[in-house]
């Protein structure tokens, strides 16, 4: 009858040492945040390389948005597998009954760095201290916000002051006879205009009136005012349709970009303890690999 191999591990180490080899730990989260922070800095010298600060050259957005998805999941995978294999690698067996207990260990000295690594991040991003780290996720929201804050009640503040320039076309004059236009004009008007803006509608009362406000400031006849009313009110409704369009676009970037970075740190835990993993094997059968341990 063939007896089943043993393979239990002699006990090291001293009994009152930590499972958690920490120093391992901490080694394995500066290598995993120096690698990200190298690779990401290079990801944005070539991203800026790809876009353009005038509109309609470089690379679409679509395809930017794409290209720095798929960069940051390689750069935190990469970096992530790295910072394990090291934190794997030095770590200390203590009581390791197992070789598969010492695979877990090893793994979960991965988790606890990657887990390091992602605090260090947020608190990092929190706290305003480095811009790479809070790109991803900052930027989106910010372009969200500000959109959104646009789009949904920033009527008064697009014509409400008077100092619009649909106000300035709308009671733009060419006759030297006309009547000045007033502070307080302006500010009616803008109002006026707001106002219909919120409600969706330019009420006919409202239509008249700004009608032979512009007939009187501008010179012009009562039908020339009406169609200038008409083709300002046009133009106020298509501002508010790109600034809600623009609105939308960037609500969903914001949430794939929520979705992508939530999907990049899942895969970049899963890097993490395989990584851990890999280094522990290579540690128990003392693996070198060539040019590591001797480079000259």
């Amino acid at each position: 009858m063939a007896l089943a191999e043993d393979r239990t591990v002699l006990a090291t180490g001293d009994s009152d040492h930590s499972y958690i080899d920490w120093p391992a730990i901490i080694a394995g989260t500066v290598l995993a945040t120096a690698i990200s922070f190298v690779l990401m800095t290079f990801g944005s010298a070539i991203g800026l390389t790809l876009t353009s600060a005038y509109e309609g050259r470089g690379m679409t957005l679509f395809w930017f948005a794409i290209a720095a998805a798929l960069w940051m999941l390689w750069v935190q995978i990469s970096s992530f597998m790295a910072g394990g294999y090291l934190t794997g690698r030095m770590r200390r067996r203590n009581y390791d009954a197992t070789e598969y207990e010492s695979d877990i260990r090893d793994g979960s000295h991965g988790l606890i760095m990657w887990a390091v690594c992602v605090l260090l991040g947020a608190l990092i991003a929190f706290s305003g201290v480095s811009a790479v780290v809070a790109t991803a996720t900052g930027a989106a929201s910010t372009v969200a916000a500000g959109a959104a804050a646009g789009a949904a009640g920033n009527a008064d503040e697009m014509l409400g002051e008077g100092d619009s320039l649909l106000v300035d076309r709308l009671l733009r004059s060419t006759n030297a006879t006309a009547q000045p236009t007033t502070a307080d004009n302006r500010g009616e008007v803008g109002r006026i205009i707001a106002g219909a803006l919120e409600d969706d509608e330019l009420a006919d009362a409202d239509r008249q009136y700004l009608a032979s406000i512009v007939a009187a400031r501008s010179g012009l006849t009562q039908e020339e005012a009406q169609a200038r009313v008409d083709e300002t009110w046009a133009q106020a409704q298509q501002a508010r349709a790109v600034a809600e369009e623009a609105a939308e676009t960037a609500r969903r970037v914001g949430l794939i970009a929520a979705f992508l970075t939530a999907a990049s740190l899942f895969a970049s835990a899963i890097g993490a303890y395989f990584g851990a993993t890999l280094g522990g094997n290579h540690r128990d059968k003392q693996v070198m690999v060539a040019g590591w341990y001797r480079p000259w």
